[in-house]
C-alpha cells in the first residue's frame, strides 16, 4: 500500500517542485501562464471529458450535489469558529470552502484511481467552480453581477459538453483527440503553476495558516462521511468526494481576495500553509482509501 501511495503522491510533488525549482531561478509570468490554462486548456479538458458519450453523466448527479453540499457546508460550518476567533468572514471563509481541485484534485484523483476518475474529477471541479465564481464573488463584494458567469471559457465549455452529452450527438474521433490532447495539457500546467506559487509563502500569518491548514479538510471530511451515507456513493464516486472534502483551499483565492483587495496576504498563508499541511493530510486520506480497495 505504501508503494501506492507514494506512486501517486511523488509525480503530484515532483511535478510541483519543478515549477518551484523553475521559479526560483526563472521567475515565470505565472499570472499569464494560469489565464492561458483556464481560458484554453481547462476549458477544453472539461468539454472532451462532458462531452464523451462514454461518461454518463446522470450517474454523477448524486456525486456533484454532494460536492456543492460540501463547499456551501463548510462555510457554514465554520462560520461560528470565525465569529469564536473574531476572524475577517470574507478573508477566513472562501479559502475553506472553495478547494484546490484543479491544482492538485484532478491529477491527484487520475494518479491514484486511473483515467476512469478523470469525469467525476472534472464534475466535482465543475461544481467547485461555478459555485467559486458565483457565490465566491458575492461574499468578497455583494455587488458582482451574476451574468460574469456566462463569460467564463470554463462555464461556457460546461454548458457546451452537457449539451453535447445529453443531446446523444457524437463527435468525430479526430476532434475529441485533439480536444484531449489541448486538454491533457492542464494537468500538470495545473501542478507546475502550484509550484510556482509556493514561492509566494507568507508566514507572517502563519497561525492562521495553520488554523486553516487544520479546518479545511477537517471540515470537509465531517460533511463527506454522512453525504456518502446518504445520498448511497460507493466505488469511486466515494473515493472522489473523499479526496475532493480533504483538499487544501484553491490557489484562485490569493488572486481573486489580490483583484478585490480581501488581505490577500492573510488569504495568501492560508492558501500556501494549507497546500504545505495536505502533504499529511492527503497521504492519510488515500491510505485509508486504498486499505478499503477503494476505486
Amino acid at each position: 500500500m505504501l508503494a501506492k501511495i507514494l506512486s501517486t503522491l511523488l509525480p503530484v510533488f515532483l511535478i510541483a517542485g519543478c515549477g518551484t525549482l523553475y521559479g526560483r531561478f526563472r521567475t515565470p509570468d505565472i499570472r499569464s501562464l494560469n489565464t492561458l490554462n483556464m481560458e484554453l486548456f481547462v476549458p477544453m479538458l472539461v468539454f472532451a471529458v462532458l462531452a464523451d458519450r462514454q461518461a454518463p453523466l446522470a450517474e454523477y448527479a448524486n456525486l456533484a450535489l454532494a460536492a456543492g453540499l460540501i463547499v456551501l457546508g463548510s462555510g457554514l460550518l465554520l462560520w461560528p469558529l470565525a465569529t469564536l476567533l473574531k476572524l475577517n468572514r470574507r478573508t477566513f471563509l472562501p479559502p475553506m470552502m472553495f478547494n484546490n481541485t484543479g491544482n492538485m484534485g484532478i491529477p491527484l484523483l487520475v494518479l491514484a484511481f486511473g483515467e476512469a476518475a478523470l469525469p467525476a474529477a472534472v464534475v466535482v471541479f465543475v461544481v467547485e467552480m461555478l459555485l467559486h465564481f458565483s457565490l465566491g464573488l458575492y461574499m468578497l463584494d455583494p455587488r458582482t453581477p451574476w451574468w460574469r458567469l456566462l463569460r467564463m471559457p470554463i462555464v461556457l465549455a460546461s454548458l457546451a459538453g452537457l449539451a453535447v452529452n445529453l443531446s446523444g450527438l457524437h463527435l468525430p474521433g479526430w476532434l475529441l483527440e485533439a480536444l484531449d490532447m489541448l486538454g491533457g495539457v492542464s494537468i500538470p500546467l495545473m501542478l507546475f503553476a502550484l509550484g510556482v506559487r509556493m514561492l509566494d509563502v507568507d508566514f507572517s500569518d502563519w497561525r492562521m495558516g495553520v488554523l486553516g491548514a487544520v479546518a479545511c479538510p477537517a471540515s470537509g471530511l465531517a460533511l463527506a462521511w454522512p453525504l456518502i451515507a446518504w445520498l448511497d456513493l460507493s466505488g469511486l464516486q466515494a473515493a472522489t468526494l473523499w479526496v475532493f472534502a480533504a483538499l487544501p483551499p484553491a490557489v484562485l483565492n490569493y488572486l481573486v481576495a489580490e483583484q478585490y483587495r480581501q488581505e490577500p496576504h492573510t488569504v495568501a498563508s492560508l492558501v500556501l500553509i494549507g497546500n504545505l499541511g495536505s502533504l499529511v493530510v492527503m497521504p492519510i486520506v488515500l491510505a485509508v482509501l486504498f486499505a478499503q480497495g477503494a476505486g
